[in-house]
């Protein structure tokens, strides 16, 4: 089987460009496929519930195919990659069925609904031998990447305190997916996901020792503000909030005892500082192409190029790892989506 996974990463690397379908033509796809024409990469499909709006987005985007029949995009042999842009509640179908059919796989946060799910998706990829990956693009862009330097550098000590924020004012509609259990929505996945994932990535991918939480539950019965404190053994503690319905201050800091690195603005930042005790500041400030969402889409085809089944910047273990802390928080609230149920 491994064999196959290599050649398969071969044939690709052969192609003059690897072609992805993209399933869904909300406004995430359209993020995706901004990033996606500043790498070599093709968007050469588009599969959505009816024809009229896959139609509709292919000639607004100049993409050959469309698709009404995600089975049937699956058989086309030109397809390399199948992303994933469709409501949470049914990532794990669509990741499945791709994965089976030996497509490699860009699944957009979260990945699935539970850890449940998850694990049926990382299973399916390990039996098929296809590469996997959550879009956690946030942990690809420039500034994030130095941070993970600056850190593996010991920088600033060793780190024991983290704070990340990511909230935001939406206008409630009990029919739209942040506010709509049925469609997995609240404010734990789609915004507690990126400071849980931050915070993740800084601890080493390591599984809290302790998860304490508050959530906030509006009309609709979705979790609408989140206050979640994380402790990783002694002083490794860090802070995370999350909202739909208020405007946060969406920073993240990590202290350490040496000194501390914020990222202003961490899910969209176009820089981070570095603040050694005693020394000056050093502001890095890089080159920032496209969006954005370049940079995940170019480790995909990195990893299928090289014949990889998974980053070592997103593990599959570590996906997990995340979904899991979710799925501890929601439980200290007997909170189940009706998916779940």
């Amino acid at each position: 089987m491994m064999t196959d996974a290599i050649i398969c990463g071969s044939l690709i690397g052969m192609k003059d460009s690897i072609n992805w379908a993209l399933t869904g033509t909300g406004g995430i796809t359209n993020k995706f496929l901004e990033g996606l024409r500043a790498t070599n990469g093709r968007a050469a499909a588009v599969v959505s519930r009816t024809r009229e709006n896959a139609e509709a987005f292919t000639a607004r985007n100049g993409i050959e195919k469309a698709f009404d029949n995600f089975d049937l995009m699956l058989k086309d042999p030109s397809i390399d990659v199948v992303y994933i842009g469709t409501p949470h509640t049914t990532h794990k179908d669509f990741a499945v069925r791709a994965l089976k059919a030996r497509k490699a796989v860009l699944c957009e946060k979260p990945a699935a609904i539970n850890a449940g799910e998850l694990k049926e998706i990382i299973q399916t990829a390990r039996e098929n031998n296809v590469f996997f990956m959550e879009a956690m693009w946030t942990r690809f862009i420039p500034p994030v990447r130095k941070v993970r330097e600056w850190l593996s550098q010991n920088l600033i000590g060793e780190v024991q305190m983290i704070q990340a924020n990511f909230g935001f004012n939406a206008p409630f509609d009990p029919n739209h997916r942040l506010f709509n259990p049925d469609l997995g929505g609240g404010a734990l996945l789609d915004a507690g996901i990126y400071p849980l994932s931050f915070i993740s990535m800084v601890f080493g991918g390591k599984k809290p020792a302790d998860i304490q939480s508050r959530l906030f539950f509006g009309k609709s019965g979705a979790d609408e503000e989140d206050a979640i404190i994380l402790s990783y053994g002694g002083p490794r503690i860090a802070h995370a909030a999350a909202a739909l319905t208020v405007q946060l201050e969406n920073d993240a800091w990590i202290y350490g005892t040496l000194g501390r690195i914020h990222i202003p603005n961490f899910i969209w930042s176009r820089g981070a500082k570095l603040l050694l005790d005693g020394k000056d500041e050093y502001h890095f400030q890089p080159e920032f192409i496209s969006n954005g969402y370049n940079y995940e889409a170019e480790e995909v085809m990195r990893c299928i190029r090289e014949g990889k089944t998974e980053s070592a910047v997103m593990p599959w273990d570590e996906s997990l790892v995340i979904m899991e802390t979710m799925d501890t928080i929601r439980s200290q609230w007997d909170f189940r989506y009706p998916s779940e149920i």
